[in-house]
């Protein structure tokens, strides 16, 4: 009888580590960097008709045009206007934008 109330407490007690272990896992942790890509300029790697993927500061994000339209591949022709969780909303950069000392990289 104390054998099967031995292993019936072994049992509880793995399962109340295992349960311990996923609530743990689900945690999300704060991110370390500061997450400052909106005003960045950003490439077109997957064309926005209007969704698709973009590079910023060297890392590809889902991205959505704002205006709804299309946006070409391109190096740095758009700028992250904002962002909605995981996708980022961005507009085409003008190129007198560009001459106006409005490069942020």
């Amino acid at each position: 009888m104390t054998i099967i109330f031995a292993g019936l407490i072994l049992a509880l007690v793995a399962l109340a580590s295992l349960l311990l272990i996923a609530a743990a896992s689900r945690h999300q942790k704060a991110s370390a960097t500061k997450f400052d890509v909106v005003g960045r300029l950003a490439s077109v790697e997957k064309e926005l008709c209007p969704e698709g993927t973009i590079i910023v500061r060297g890392e590809v994000w889902p991205a959505r045009a704002r205006d709804g339209g299309s946006v070409g591949r391109g190096r740095l022709n758009v700028r992250v206007v904002g962002a909605s969780r995981h996708l980022l909303e961005v507009e085409p950069v003008v190129e007198a934008n560009l001459s106006e000392g409005g490069l942020k990289n």
